[in-house]
């Protein structure tokens, strides 16, 4: 993990006696106690140190980094009727794609920090404290001036999302400056969750702190307009290990309006992604499951054999609720990922993960555990065998 000599001594001690103070160490090492909290502050943006008090990681975190805002949302009682007032009831919840990605995986049991910025104000407070709770690490959040963000979504009685509002001001104004204190733990993480809801000089700036640290990077372009937005920073000098767009974004991505639907043309358009540094293209095609374009790149980046498609089915579900089934379906990618398994089978795991979500009115259920996506895994079937092909002409 990068650690120095003395960062190790103390690691050493922090594992035999956790109630270690700051001066009995510099005691034992012979050091002086500003020396000794100087190597405490980098352990802890190293990922080694969780939290504020010295609670030793087995493994380095994941580090998520987007948005964060308080979700509105109003369901209607009824079939909605569009121009009039509609009887229903709405409700608040912490939300945001990044932040939801981050309780997610915590929920998992996989120690998450969360880079997001939040406003100074109750929505912010109420934000940190919840998102806290949920055992996600808050020691990189940019409290900013701008108010903390809103995602207000209006529903049908079924809970499909009708239309929703995003007012993402302060995730806007998140700059390369503000993430000076998590260079460290940036690059030592086990995995780097970005959002497309960051700004793009963020972005680039992220890409390029996880490439000289070699670590590997997923990207959820978010929305349409996020996604044209990210397209110019795709390229294979700092390479994506997993981007996860929908066909509209797919489109947006490669800058081609008239991607079609079939799996050829979108494995046509996953090689135009491969081509620009991204390993993993999984294509989430909704009720119709999802794609997975793998293509392993050789030594110089060149592709070493032909794209390896997997086609995903979507777990069924009774929904009762939309909101948040993407997020956790890419918390459950990385998890299994970090467990050791293959993307196919991750992908497995992110479909699992979604259909618990949309089964539940929560935008991210409070009961996910790793032994209830097991638990729902059992009840899937396995990934089919891979087909190869070079997608070079769409159908």
């Amino acid at each position: 993990m990068g650690v120095t000599d003395r960062e190790q001594e103390i690691i050493d001690l922090l594992r035999r006696e956790p109630l270690i103070t700051p001066a009995e160490i510099a005691e034992r090492l012979g050091s002086s106690r500003a020396a000794v909290n100087v190597h405490l502050s980098n352990l802890g943006r190293k990922g080694v140190i969780l939290g504020r008090g010295y609670i030793l990681s087995e493994r380095p975190p994941v580090v998520v980094v987007g948005g964060a805002n308080l979700d509105i949302k109003a369901r209607s009682s009824a079939a909605a009727i569009a121009h009039t007032s509609n009887p229903g009831h709405t409700s608040t919840t912490p939300g945001g794609v990044a932040r939801n990605i981050a309780e997610n995986l915590a929920r998992l049991g996989t120690p998450t920090q969360l880079i997001a910025a939040i406003g100074r104000d109750p929505y912010g407070e109420r934000l940190l404290a919840d998102t806290r709770a949920a055992g996600v690490l808050l020691d990189h959040v940019h409290r900013g001036e701008h108010p903390t963000g809103s995602y207000t979504a209006v529903l049908d009685a079924d809970g499909e999302l009708l239309m929703a509002v995003a007012d993402m001001t302060a995730t806007d104004d998140l700059r390369p400056e503000h993430l000076r204190s998590a260079r460290e733990l940036i690059a030592h993480a086990a995995l780097l969750v970005l959002d497309g809801n960051l700004p793009a000089a963020t972005t680039a700036h992220l890409l390029d702190l996880a490439h000289a640290g070699d670590v590997r990077v997923v990207v959820d372009p978010v929305s349409v307009p996020k996604a044209a937005r990210l397209a110019p920073l795709l390229r294979p000098a700092r390479p994506i290990f997993a981007l996860t767009p929908n066909r509209d974004e797919l489109r947006a991505l490669t800058g081609d309006g008239q991607v079609g639907d079939t799996d050829a043309a979108l494995a046509h358009a996953a090689a135009v992604l491969h081509d620009r540094g991204v390993r993993h293209v999984w294509i989430r095609l909704g009720a119709s499951g999802s794609l997975l374009s793998t293509r392993t790149p050789g030594p110089g980046g060149e592709a070493e054999a032909p794209a390896e498609l997997h086609r995903l089915a979507a777990d069924p579900a009774e929904v009762q609720d939309v909101t948040g089934a993407g997020d956790a379906m890419l918390a459950a990618f990385a998890y299994a990922l970090l467990a050791g398994h293959g993307p196919a089978e991750a992908a497995r795991h992110g479909h699992a993960a979604a259909a618990l979500t949309l089964q539940s009115t929560h935008t991210v259920r409070p009961d996910l555990t790793a032994r209830l996506l097991d638990e729902a895994l059992q009840r899937t079937p396995a990934i089919p065998a891979p087909s190869a092909r070079e997608s070079t002409q769409p159908r």
